[in-house]
């Protein structure tokens, strides 16, 4: 259907601590998650403050992790928690999406993580997964839980700044990574059990005309998303070991692969002008890095 991609391969930049890889199969988390997945360690979530400094989680050990520009990683704050996803605020606040909890922040600087958002309304989140700062301030996080195919129960939410809540969708087969579009006119939602991604339109606040923008095939699913200044569309494909990028149009114009393992699980731009991209690798609790043609989206925190 369409020309085979350019083919990247991606460089180790960070190596998480062996001492830091404390987890148990008989932990918590892994023990309620499908066959394969146990793990002492599973980093998730990275994301580029003012400074420079790379930001990621370890859902496994409840730690929310800092990376310096040498790739040493450090723990800001370790709670009883399962992070999964994370997102920095443009006044600098860390949020969370917190699989066992909600939302949740963070202050840097601090040692604790406080709750922000655990229910909306009455009623309790299956476990919510990964989140995205709009412009105006609205906060869009996807409730994961272990839906799938046999169970497309799976919810997008959206937070104002005024507080209010309301769910967007509640038919998603594993909502996971999710971004806008450069005119944020629609989400682009990674759909993780259905191997796609879902372009989700967003019409005077309400969500219209819902359809699949990228459908893939192999591995486990898309899992975390980001977008480049062209508006193009990159791919964080769990269980293939590669980063897919994809034109604003839908088509396919590179893979990133991750040489030494093959859970992908999320990515974030970084670097000078910000055209490198830094990619979760979880099995091998490894960060690699790859230079892009195209810089990335600059982050809300450089707004």
């Amino acid at each position: 259907m369409f020309a085979l991609p350019e083919t990247l391969e991606a460089l180790p930049f960070a190596r998480y601590p062996d001492e830091l890889r404390t987890g148990t199969p008989e932990s918590d988390w892994n023990a309620g998650q499908p066959a394969g997945l146990a793990a002492s360690s599973f980093i998730e979530g990275p994301s580029f403050d003012r400074d420079g400094t790379l930001w990621c989680v370890d859902i496994v050990n409840g730690r929310i992790l800092n990376v310096d520009r040498a790739g040493r990683f450090s723990v800001a704050v370790e709670y009883d928690g399962w992070p999964n996803g994370l997102k920095i605020r443009e006044d600098g606040l860390v949020f969370i999406a917190d699989y066992k909890h909600g939302i949740m922040v963070h202050e840097p600087g601090s040692k604790v993580v406080k709750p922000y958002l655990l229910r909306a309304g009455m009623e309790r989140f299956k476990a919510v997964n990964d989140l995205f700062f709009a412009a105006n301030g609205d906060l869009f996080f996807t409730d994961q839980g272990l839906t799938g195919l046999h169970d497309p129960t799976g919810r997008v939410f959206r937070m104002r700044p005024d507080g209010s809540v309301d769910c967007l969708l509640s038919n998603v087969p594993s909502p996971n990574g999710l971004v806008m579009d450069l005119d944020e006119h629609a989400l682009l939602l990674a759909v993780t059990r259905a191997n796609a991604v879902w372009r989700v339109p967003i019409v005077n606040g309400t969500v219209a005309k819902v359809g699949t923008f990228i459908q893939l095939s192999g591995g486990v699913g898309p899992d975390g998303l980001a977008l480049d200044s062209s508006g193009g569309l990159l791919i964080a494909h769990a269980g293939m070991g590669a980063v897919w990028v994809f034109n604003a149009r839908g088509e396919p114009t590179c893979r990133v692969n991750t040489p030494d393992g093959n859970l992908s699980t999320n990515l974030a731009y970084g670097g000078l002008d910000n055209r490198e991209i830094f990619v979760t690798e979880s099995r091998s609790g490894q960060i690699y890095r790859a230079q892009m043609k195209i810089p990335g989206k600059p982050m809300v925190s450089h707004r």
